[in-house]
């Protein structure tokens, strides 16, 4: 086992765990079959340029349609056509996008079928504002919500009733056309309609549920917010509309197939290995807290598990914005972690990694980090404390020092944020 080196075992886990999230390997064993009418693929999200790849690739028959991506995630296609949007906060590209999309299925027929592939991210890269919402308040809402610290599901919540494509609207748009859509979830649990947004699929909440999470965070808005969301008047598709009926949807990839790929890898490498779970959500850095006190248990104790193992775990964490540092969740919980650690007892047989499977985390300009018993010291050296830094939200620029960034570009996929703890 002392052969073995840390940081090559956590690279190797988080690759496993987005191969298994690759779309040209999970959208083909799912396409439907040809309909009598014309196919149009239309798509959001990170993974969504490499899903319209995946079908292209399979598919016999004339496609056509569209599918909004960030920049950089674009992806060679021949019949369908790429547009870009902005993540996290939309701009006047991403209400091109929605417009695009919502072009793309209208005017269809029953004999028409369109394939829908979304995945994380789409809920800024295709937003088209609500009838009498200005894009600036909607831009506002959305970036308040992400500094305050509020979990997805409210983000999504909020975004879907301020939306003229989300929580259903799309599907509404193609009807009667039969709907189908492939999703790669990076939500925790993974509810279908809260992946992107769910423009394709009914929503179970509503507007009075996105008033009161804007009450709970005290966001002030516009009279014109204050009174839809109060009266109703954008209301979501739900779950009896006629609309939607004969749709059908499937998740293709998500953070539990990865884990469980993760998981596989560390048995080849006869690691015992424990999924934690793979919905664990909390502010970054008591996440992180919580993580290292289960693997200095391990180290010190080898409870609740032996060593030598890996400990997995999925989700999305939130950061609370109070600094103006560079970083994001997952290099702000790998500097808790190591601070967590350092000078433990054990530490030094542990080492981790967390990282966004985008290839992407906040302003950090990477995916993600890894650390080990030295990163506080590594830091250090260059004359940075990792408790100011992370008071600071600057945990990138402490880790980056530390020669702790993983770096790996677009990924094409997005399976939310992996997490893996290895004691040796």
């Amino acid at each position: 086992m002392s052969k073995l080196v840390p940081k090559d075992i956590l690279m190797q886990l988080y690759s496993a765990a987005l191969e298994a999230a690759n779309p040209l390997i999970v959208i083909p064993p799912h396409l439907p079959s040809k309909p009598k009418g014309r196919t149009i693929v239309v798509g959001v999200g990170k993974a969504a340029a490499e899903m319209a790849q995946a079908i292209e690739n399979n598919w016999e028959g004339p496609l056509s349609g569209n599918v909004v991506v960030p920049e950089g995630a674009t992806r060679p296609l021949n019949k369908i056509n790429i547009l870009t949007g902005s993540h996290p906060i939309p701009d006047a590209n991403s209400v091109e996008g929605a417009e695009a999309l919502l072009e793309s299925v209208s005017g269809l027929t029953a004999e028409d079928l369109v394939i829908a592939v979304i995945s994380g991210g789409g809920s800024s890269l295709c937003a088209k504002p609500a009838y009498g919402l200005s894009l600036e308040e909607k831009q506002s809402i959305t970036r308040e919500l992400l500094v305050l610290g509020a979990s997805i599901s409210e983000i999504n919540t909020v975004r879907r009733h301020l939306s003229a494509i989300k929580g259903g609207r799309l599907a509404a748009q193609a009807y009667p056309a039969k709907l189908v859509t492939l999703l790669i979830s990076d939500i925790p649990g993974d509810d279908p309609a809260l992946i992107a947004s769910g423009p394709t699929l009914p929503d179970k909440t509503t507007c009075a549920d996105a008033l009161a999470i804007l009450q709970r965070y005290k966001i002030r808005v516009s009279s014109v917010v204050q009174n839809a969301l109060s009266d109703g008047r954008w209301e979501s598709v739900k779950p009896n509309d006629k609309r939607l009926r004969g749709n059908t949807h499937i998740i293709v990839a998500s953070a539990w197939n990865g884990m469980q790929a993760a998981n596989l890898h560390a048995s080849s490498l006869g690691l015992e290995s424990h999924i934690l779970s793979d919905a664990m959500e909390g502010e970054a850095r008591d996440l992180a807290k919580a993580h290292t006190a289960i693997a200095l248990s391990v180290a010190q104790r080898n409870v609740p598990f032996r060593t030598p193992c890996v400990l997995i775990s999925g989700g999305e964490a939130t950061v609370t914005v109070r600094g103006k540092g560079r970083g994001g969740r997952n290099t702000e919980f790998v500097l808790a972690a190591a601070l967590a650690m350092n000078g433990q007892s054990g530490a030094e047989r542990i080492s981790a990694i967390s990282a966004g499977t985008d290839g992407l985390d906040g302003s950090a300009k990477a995916a993600g980090a890894w650390m080990d018993s030295q990163t506080i010291k590594n830091g250090s050296f260059h004359g940075l404390s990792g408790i100011q830094s992370l008071d600071n939200n600057d945990s990138a620029s402490f880790l980056d020092a530390a020669s702790c960034l993983v770096h790996t570009g677009p990924t094409y996929t997005n399976i939310n944020d992996f997490r893996a703890f290895l004691i040796l």
